[in-house]
């Protein structure tokens, strides 16, 4: 019996972890996850059903590199209330052109009705609490 409690507890544990994770697009896992832009071409409609976080970045950017791990804090301590995604604008530029992104990082934060909203350049952790914040009432 204690053998299984203790299967059960590190699997509840593991599924935590796992929705608190940051997590790296593809172009299909975008469009599962973010936006269908083949199937909505004209229109934007997010496909998620909780807060979404779209760190557009590079890994040679000074700035992504300093707001990656406030995006990570920020993932823990919101936990299953938004999701963080990345997306390396070297490897899919194209996702970064649906959104006419010139400068990195950018964040576009989708809430689960409405328009997105597009951030570009560093924030520090308070500034991103506080976007989030507004986005989840």
């Amino acid at each position: 019996m204690k053998k299984l409690v203790l299967s059960i507890v590190a699997v509840l544990a593991m599924s935590a972890a796992f929705s608190q994770s940051v997590v790296h697009l593809t172009t299909d896992t975008f469009k599962k996850n973010v936006w269908d832009f083949e199937k909505n071409k004209t229109t934007w409609k997010y496909e998620g059903n909780k807060l979404a976080i779209v760190d557009f970045y590079a890994d040679w950017c000074g700035p992504c590199k300093l707001i990656a791990p406030h995006l990570e804090d920020l993932q823990k301590e919101y936990g299953d209330r938004i999701q963080v995604y990345k997306v390396n604008t070297d490897d899919y530029g194209n996702l970064a052109g649906l959104f006419e992104i010139r400068g990195i990082p950018t964040l576009i934060m989708a809430p689960v009705n409405g328009d997105f909203v597009k951030l570009v350049g560093y924030r520090d952790k308070g500034q991103l609490k506080t976007e989030i914040e507004k986005l989840l009432k």
